[in-house]
C-alpha cells in the first residue's frame, strides 16, 4: 500500500504545478482503429533427417510457423467535462513446430480479450509541465476472457472495476495512473473476489518524422482473496517499447520488445516472459473529436 500512496501523492503533487480547471479540448465522439497487427514468421526445412550429421542447422533444424495478431480498436465520447471510453483489445499467437522425427507441437504464445468501458472527470489542464495534459478521478469497468480453453485449465473469466486518479490526453503523456481494483473472478468455481491496487503507465515521444517512440507499462499487485488458490498471484508486471515507423499513410513498421513477469502466492519463483520482434501494423480514424 505504500507504494499505491506515493503514486497518488505523485499525481496531487504534478497537478499543484500551474493546473486550470479543464474548459476546453476535444469534443463529441471519436472512433479509431489504433492498431492492427498481424507477426508471422515461418521457417521450412526440407529432408533434414538425412542432414542430422551436418553442423549447419539450416539443414537440419525443425520446421516452425509462428503467427501473432493483435487488435486495438476505440470509440471514445469527449465532452467539456468528463470523457467516456470504451476500448476492445484482442492478442493471439500461436506457435506451430514440426520436428524432424516425432509429432507436430502447438503451443500459444498469447491469447487475450479485453474489453473495457470507462468514465473519465476532465477536471484538472496542466499547460506548462510534460507537454500538458489533463488529469482527473476515473471508473473503470472491464471483462477478460480468451479465445481457446487450455488444455489443463478453464477459461479464462473475470469481471474487474478499477477506481482511482489519472493524467491523460498530453502530448507526450498519454496516461499516469493509480488506481484500486476489485476483480470477481469466474474462472474457477466457486468464484473468487479478489482486491488489488494498481499502476499504469503510456508515453510516446516524437523521434524524428514519421518516427515515434512508444512505451507503456502496468503494475498489478493482489491484497486479497476470497477463495485461496494455488493459481492466485502476488502480483505481475507488463512493459512494452517499441520504435513505430510510418511507411506510408496508415501502413506502420515497429521493431519492439515486450515483457512480462508474475510472481505466484504459494512460491518463490517468479514467471517470465519475453518477446522480441518486428510488427507490421495498420491503424485508421473513422471519426476524429474536434
Amino acid at each position: 500500500m505504500k507504494l499505491l500512496q506515493k503514486a497518488f501523492l505523485l499525481i496531487a503533487l504534478v497537478l499543484l504545478c500551474g493546473v486550470s480547471y479543464a474548459q476546453d479540448g476535444k469534443q463529441g465522439w471519436q472512433i479509431e482503429l489504433k492498431k492492427i497487427a498481424l507477426d508471422v514468421t515461418s521457417t521450412e526445412v526440407k529432408h533434414a533427417k538425412e542432414y542430422q550429421d551436418f553442423s549447419d542447422a539450416r539443414l537440419n533444424g525443425d520446421s516452425q510457423t509462428a503467427v501473432r495478431g493483435n487488435l486495438d480498436a476505440i470509440s471514445d465520447y469527449h465532452a467539456e467535462h468528463y470523457l467516456w471510453t470504451n476500448e476492445l483489445l484482442m492478442d493471439y499467437g500461436r506457435t506451430k513446430i514440426r520436428p524432424v522425427e516425432g509429432e507436430t507441437l502447438t503451443n500459444e504464445n498469447a491469447d487475450k480479450i479485453l474489453f473495457t468501458t470507462g468514465y473519465t472527470q476532465r477536471l484538472w489542464k496542466v499547460e506548462n509541465f510534460l507537454g500538458g495534459f489533463e488529469a482527473g478521478p476515473f471508473a473503470n469497468l472491464g471483462y477478460e476472457t480468451e479465445f481457446t480453453k487450455p488444455d489443463n485449465s478453464p477459461r479464462t473469466r473475470i469481471l474487474r472495476g478499477t477506481a482511482g486518479v489519472k493524467m491523460f490526453e498530453g502530448k507526450y503523456l498519454k496516461s499516469l495512473f493509480a488506481a484500486v481494483v476489485g476483480e470477481r473472478d469466474f474462472t474457477y468455481s466457486p468464484n473468487s473476489t479478489k482486491l488489488a491496487w494498481e499502476a499504469g503507465l503510456k508515453i510516446e515521444q516524437p523521434v524524428r518524422e514519421d518516427v515515434t517512440a512508444k512505451y507503456s507499462a502496468l503494475f498489478r499487485d493482489y491484497l486479497s482473496a476470497s477463495e485461496k488458490r494455488p493459481t492466485d498471484l502476488d502480483y505481475e508486471f507488463a512493459a512494452d517499447a517499441r520504435l513505430e515507423v510510418e511507411l506510408y499513410k496508415n501502413l506502420h513498421l515497429a521493431p519492439f520488445i515486450s515483457y512480462y513477469t508474475a510472481q505466484a502466492k504459494d512460491f518463490g519463483t517468479r514467471g517470465e516472459n519475453i518477446y522480441v520482434g518486428v510488427s507490421l501494423s495498420f491503424s485508421h480514424i473513422f471519426k476524429e473529436a474536434k
